[in-house]
């Protein structure tokens, strides 16, 4: 399952990138006048997500997932075709899952992330790195044990140029957040998980 979504995100980042080739884009909202082949990437943006998460508690065989959303924003720089930036998310989620009398959850997570790319014209396609932080909640026997845990994520994404100030990206992060003990299993428990989601960008 996890493998076919995947494939899925890869063929439809392909496919979206062919078409915006194939369109010429002549039309389209460039850096200057001067360079017709340069989207203008630079600048603060803002914007939304909703996507889903699978992973699982390390240590134990509770494998949380679900639907998860939230708000992102950064600032990008640009040199003719290279764009590298920050951005920063915080992100809701609904990812939980039950194994014996063990129950753990990711209600929230945010990340700090630096990223890198080259455009195509209006097509960005970029890698991500950096910090990752959230909640992992465990109950067990009417007991519960909530921490917030820190730790890395990385993965990459394509974004696409609408217009002038909107645009849309796909993308797929790796999060892992460190083990800490938890007094309902008695042993360090972290949570590794794998997010795929779709978002758009307001740029200003």
């Amino acid at each position: 399952m996890k493998k076919a979504i995947l494939a899925i995100t890869l063929s439809a980042m392909t496919t979206a990138a062919g078409s915006a080739a194939a369109a010429d884009l002549q039309h389209g909202p460039y850096a200057s006048a001067a360079d017709a082949r340069v989207y203008n990437w630079a600048g603060f943006y803002a914007g939304g997500n909703l996507g889903y998460e699978w992973g699982k508690i390390t240590n134990s065989s509770v494998q949380p997932n679900g639907v998860e959303g939230g708000l992102q924003g950064g600032y990008n720089w640009q040199t003719g075709q290279f764009v590298v930036g920050v951005e920063t998310d915080i992100q809701i989620a609904n990812s939980s899952d039950t194994f014996a009398v063990w129950k753990f959850s990711n209600p929230w997570f945010g990340t700090l992330r630096g990223r890198a790319g080259y455009g195509f014209n209006n097509v960005l396609f970029y890698g991500t790195l950096g910090l990752a932080y959230g909640g992992v909640n465990g109950e067990s026997a009417g007991i519960a044990d909530n921490k917030v845990e820190f730790g890395w994520t990385g993965g990459v994404g394509m974004e696409v140029g609408l217009t002038p100030n909107w645009s849309a990206k796909v993308e797929y992060l790796y999060m892992d957040l460190t083990n800490r003990v938890y007094s309902i299993t008695g042993l360090a428990n972290g949570y590794d998980s794998n997010i795929l989601r779709f978002g758009i960008n307001y740029h200003f």
